[in-house]
């Protein structure tokens, strides 16, 4: 399984999220493709802020998602998406990929940390976990603009 945390990985990442333009069409769901590179950032700042919440995750979340965070099997199209990472109004282009890049960038430096707070939906992730994690939600929505 792909990680964030593996160099080849990271700059694959990269290079896919070059190849976007604001042109780029969704092969599927109802985001832009300024929406996608804004609802990416997400899960990266919660990577990275490492900030201790003070839950262990979302029962429910965990049993029947958790584990489909750190395995080889891509997830299925039109997932739903927890309604505070909607995007309800257009995004910048430029200026959500400018930022996602930087993220990705900022996440990449963080691979040798060792100490990780919970996360706030699937609770305790291994440093493996988090990469794996961070690697295959971008994947998935690189995927669904076709990079």
């Amino acid at each position: 399984m792909k990680s964030l945390f593996n160099q080849g990985a990271y700059e694959e990442i990269l290079a896919r999220i070059d190849k976007l333009s604001p042109e780029t069409q969704r092969l599927w769901g109802k985001m832009s493709v300024g929406q996608m590179a804004w609802h990416c950032q997400f899960p990266l700042k919660i990577a990275i802020k490492n900030e201790d919440r003070g839950v262990s995750g979302n029962p429910l979340v965990r049993w029947f998602f958790k584990k489909s965070l750190y395995n080889d099997k891509l997830w299925r199209k039109n997932l739903p998406t927890a309604p505070g990472l909607k995007a309800t109004e257009e995004k910048d282009f430029e200026t959500e990929v400018t930022k996602l890049k930087d993220l990705v960038r900022q996440c990449y430096a963080i691979k040798d940390r060792t100490d990780w707070s919970p996360h706030p939906l699937f609770g305790k992730l291994t440093h493996q976990q988090w990469g794996q994690m961070e690697y295959k939600h971008l994947d998935h929505h690189l995927r669904q603009f076709g990079v």
